[in-house]
């Protein structure tokens, strides 16, 4: 998959340290896959939901919530934004 939208990686792992490792390495499993389908995304992120038209990644075991569209015939990912748990739960990213 192509992945658009690093700034939005970057910006994050530099005020939320402890979400770095974990964001690095779904940007590098999703970067290595070739996912058609969200049950093909859960075979590597079992909690990944579909909130239309958004695909909701946990990170950190549930602490950060990564939002983001997925294309899956142009194998394109797009990284919208990333927020604390509680700041999802809020519903104002939606």
């Amino acid at each position: 998959m192509r992945v658009v939208g690093r700034p939005v990686l970057e910006q994050y792992r530099a005020h939320h340290a402890d979400a770095a490792r974990p964001l690095s390495a779904w940007l590098k499993t999703a970067e290595n896959a070739s996912w058609t389908n969200l049950i093909e995304v859960r075979k590597s992120y079992p909690h990944a939901d579909f909130v239309k038209p958004f695909t909701v990644f946990n990170i950190k075991g549930n602490k950060y919530r990564l939002i983001t569209k997925i294309n899956y015939k142009q194998q394109l990912i797009s990284v919208e934004t990333c927020m604390t748990h509680a700041e999802y739960d809020k519903g104002n990213w939606k």
